[in-house]
């Protein structure tokens, strides 16, 4: 499909790629992320306005290292190249790139030599400002035609501008928050250089997936997954919109639920959307195959394969289904493989991404692929979506199950589900819960001496997690007042039994993943 009034971004392999891509959007301008390999033909198909290109891993100068396809160069086009974006322009453009003796990461501040289109308005010479580097190869002469506009210590050419072409590169992340001006710089690129509008809506992004649904799946049926999150429920509403009654909804209940979500589900779905949906109870389908498992790659792969095989079984029951939808998110898709087919590094893999069986016989439909959980809630304010879901924290696809490291049982779900609503309860109680990007609680493999009454306890401890987030790439552990984790505590010990003692976890992420498993 054309988005002539689009930006394409094409990723290089960096881990931040699709925060490019958030920034694009954040200026209003609609963008699309595609893999180097595949950049040519996707460049032909959407006949973009200008081009991003991305940091990554690789040296330039290395052989079979990747390049920018020779028709974006010659398309006359803006472009901004980032970090090995830059590079890569350099480097094709007649320019030369050099491995450094020492790299710069971390926190960097550079310096205006000359003004240039990307700074109208937020940037004047001489100035210092700080950035965010990551590189250890450096540009160490220009292509022709390029000018240098900014400095740092250990990058000479941090920002470089050819004004006739449009075409600028930084060495530098304008992407991380850890560059304070960094969205103002693409939204910039976007606006002045380009000269997009920067109008494009949350509103055109529901037209545009509709149009898509409808052309993947024409007359086919759709059974989509529905956990009773975020994700999975706006998915289901955008779908349902595209392409009504060929939809069937299956809920499935593996016992690994929060507390009172199959009725919350069941109402909403059933009774407020008339959407057809099928509850299925697979709980000792569920518990019996996750006895005795207790490594989390293996739970995540047993549950993403068991919610396969209950899906396959409904699409049989409705008269066949060739599709099945899901809410697959992009910190889901990066966090278990590349999602532009790149380097990326697998950090652990997603039952409804990595962990899906390689017989599933249903082709994936996963409208909100691109998105981080910010711009999914902002899509299902836009569908109607009722606040209290809208709202939600986070839940992952494999429940209860990664939040009770060691064996799952139906016992340890029974007891992690009360004092995780307790926990939630009194957040909520306290007025934090819409402070909170996400808050949960672990039930632990571990037991602990305790002191109940006059008698010794032998019971097990319950880890607490509350972080905040912006996408759910980074995240910091919450600081809650001084009287709140206390209180909590109290009331779990005395209201759950099999748990007498209480911690509270303060990793950030990184180095730590939000979940525990």
């Amino acid at each position: 499909m054309e988005h002539p009034d689009s930006i394409l971004i094409v990723d290089f392999g960096s881990q931040v790629t699709q925060l490019i891509a958030r920034r694009v959007r954040e200026a209003g301008v609609y963008s699309e992320v595609v893999p180097f390999q595949s950049a040519e033909a996707a460049f032909a198909r959407i006949k973009p306005a200008a081009v991003i290109l991305s940091g990554g891993p690789a040296s330039v100068v290395d052989a079979g290292s990747p390049r920018i396809p020779q028709a974006i160069l010659d398309s006359g086009l803006p472009m901004l190249g980032i970090c090995y974006g830059q590079q890569a322009l350099t480097e094709q453009l007649g320019g030369k790139v050099e491995k450094g003796d020492s790299g710069e990461f971390g926190e960097a501040f550079i310096t205006v030599e000359d003004g240039c289109a990307l700074f109208d308005g937020l940037w004047a010479q001489g100035e210092r400002h700080q950035v965010w580097m990551s590189h250890g190869d450096k540009v160490t002469a220009l292509a022709p035609g390029f000018r240098v506009v900014a400095t740092s210590p250990g990058a000479p050419y941090a920002i470089i501008a050819n004004d006739e072409r449009r075409v600028y590169a930084m060495q530098f992340h304008p992407e991380v928050v850890h560059t304070p001006d960094g969205a103002k710089l693409i939204a910039n690129f976007a606006r002045h250089v380009v000269g997009l509008t920067g109008d494009w809506t949350m509103a055109e992004f529901r037209e545009a997936k509709i149009a898509e649904i409808r052309e993947q799946v024409g007359s086919g049926r759709v059974i989509c997954g529905l956990s009773g999150g975020v994700d999975s429920s706006v998915a289901a509403l955008l779908i349902h919109e595209a392409i009504g009654d060929q939809l069937t909804c299956v809920f499935v209940d593996g016992g690994i639920l929060r507390q009172g979500e199959a009725e919350q589900v069941v109402s909403l779905f059933r009774g407020h959307y008339n959407i057809p949906l099928v509850h299925v109870d697979a709980q000792e389908q569920f518990m019996g195959g996750l006895a005795g498992v207790t490594d989390p790659e293996a739970k995540r792969k047993f549950i993403g394969k068991t919610f396969i095989d209950v899906f396959e079984a409904e699409a049989k029951k409705i008269g066949g289904a060739e599709f099945l939808a899901q809410g697959t998110l992009y910190p889901d898709v990066i966090e278990s493989v590349s999602f532009t087919g790149g380097p990326s590094v697998t950090i652990k893999s997603h039952h409804n991404v990595g962990g899906l069986p390689e017989r599933m016989n249903m082709k994936l439909v996963e409208p909100l692929r691109e998105l981080f959980k910010d711009e999914v809630r902002a899509l299902g304010r836009e569908l109607g979506l009722p606040d209290v879901f809208v709202g939600r924290h986070p839940f992952p696809g494999p429940g209860l199950a990664i939040r009770i490291p060691g064996e799952v049982t139906k016992e340890r779900c029974d007891i992690l589900r009360k004092a995780d609503a307790i926990y939630l309860e009194e957040i909520r109680n306290a007025g934090l819960y819409d402070a909170i990007w996400q808050a949960f609680a672990v039930l632990l493999p571990v037991r602990s001496v305790g002191v109940m009454g006059d008698g010794r306890t032998y019971d097990s401890v319950l880890a607490l997690r509350a972080v905040t987030s912006v996408d759910g790439m980074t995240a910091q552990a919450f600081d809650f007042p001084g009287d709140f984790l206390p209180r909590v505590t109290t009331r779990i010990i005395n209201e759950v039994k099999g748990i007498n003692r209480v911690v509270y976890d303060y990793t950030s992420k990184p180095p730590g993943t939000i979940e525990w498993e």
